[in-house]
């Protein structure tokens, strides 16, 4: 398919047009092996001293790098302001991948007439963030551009970073594990680690002058990661292991180690275009269907009035602080026990299944007892959320 026209706002949604623009544009222009998985962060071999690339498990340091660009206004808003923001999603990013992160790159762009004082709360808040997620800003850029001729907004500014981290390996069935959207399996059951909507319907609240206690849910995800990483099946929590979806390319080995942790065979987190979307991609990147369970969807009371109000639906509201999860139907009961003792999984529950059909794509089961297609997000999902 080509794409034709003019970019739109929709093409920036996170849905279905912003799909078709990087398989159709970005994906045809840069295409390699890394970047066609279409994964939301790059795990990266780094060769050996001496030149080769080592394959034997733990004898190299596999690099995590994501990057992400965030434009959201209000600049600040209950619960969380774009500096904050910027951290916390790509940190989210490195650790979807089974990266620890460690290090953060930022470039501000800047509008003429912002107000300094404003660029200094930011600053401090987008340190405090890195410290908390135990990462460290190690370089940066500035631009100032003009303001955007006839905009009656206030100046803005945009922030991209970029995450580095190392991929936390162990070897499980005989191979380097790492999580992926490719890796749901039939039969294995979804999760999500809290309620959903929160970040969007606070966004919007603030851009609409709507008052209310909604509080955008922007946060780390390492507590909830190294919880599922530490579990151990019937045994209780121990230690960090690591998630076991096999890394493209590394071939299978003998071994005896025993395993470590719950097989966590998908982390995504829960941003632009929802839950709905997100469990699509990763339905399409797997060839499954999934089938999720309406009624057992967290969303908070005040968030399902607001929806109620505004016409809109929890499953295409994106999130900044949470995650899905899917993992092997026997690893479930202790996942998610051990989700629930972190702080932001507390809330955590089981969804849905991987259905055990050839079919793909995501199917509702309804609270009324039917069922219903659910695609990604298409057109834009107002607001603008990151």
């Amino acid at each position: 398919m080509t794409v034709l026209g003019t970019i739109t706002m929709a093409h920036g949604s996170g849905g279905s047009e912003s799909a078709l623009l990087t398989r159709e544009i970005f994906g045809k222009r840069f295409a390699n092996d890394t970047l066609d998985r279409l994964e939301d962060a790059a795990v990266l071999a780094l060769p050996a001293s001496d030149g080769r690339p080592r394959d034997v498990p733990g004898g190299e340091r596999r690099v995590v790098v994501s990057t992400d660009s965030f434009v959201v206004t209000p600049l600040e808003f209950a619960g969380g302001d774009i500096g904050k923001l910027a951290v916390y999603g790509t940190v989210n990013d490195v650790l979807m991948m089974g990266g620890e992160p460690g290090y953060l790159t930022c470039g501000f762009i800047l509008e003429e007439g912002l107000e300094i004082a404003t660029l200094d709360r930011i600053v401090s808040s987008m340190a405090v963030a890195a410290a908390s997620a135990g990462v460290t800003i190690v370089a940066g850029d500035t631009k100032v551009v003009e303001r955007r001729a006839g905009s009656e907004a206030a100046p803005g500014m945009f922030i991209n970073t970029t995450g580095i981290g190392f991929l936390r390996e162990r070897v499980a069935r005989g191979a380097v594990v790492a999580p992926s959207a490719a890796s749901a399996r039939r039969g294995d059951v979804v999760m999500v680690s809290g309620s959903i909507g929160d970040h969007h319907a606070c966004i919007l609240s603030a851009r609409l002058g709507v008052e209310n206690a909604i509080k955008s849910d922007c946060a780390a995800l390492d507590d909830v990661v190294d919880a599922l990483y530490g579990a151990k099946p019937g045994r209780g929590d121990r230690g960090r292991a690591h998630p076991p979806a096999r890394v493209q390319g590394q071939a299978p080995r003998e071994t005896n180690e025993p395993k470590d942790g719950v097989e966590v065979h998908v982390m995504r987190d829960v941003t632009r275009g929802g839950l709905a979307t997100v469990l699509n991609e990763i339905a399409e990147a797997s060839g499954v269907l999934i089938e999720l369970d309406e009624e057992s969807i967290p969303v908070t009371e005040e968030v399902r009035a607001f929806c109620g109000v505004m016409g809109l639906d929890p499953l295409y509201m994106g999130n900044e602080g949470k995650m899905v999860v899917i993992v092997r139907d026997e690893d479930a009961p202790e996942a998610l026990a051990a989700m629930r003792k972190t702080e932001h999984g507390r809330d955590a529950r089981i969804i849905g299944r991987v259905g055990n059909t050839g079919d793909s794509g995501l199917v509702i089961k309804t609270r009324i007892g039917g069922t219903r297609r659910a695609a990604s997000l298409r057109g834009e999902g107002l607001p603008r959320i990151c």
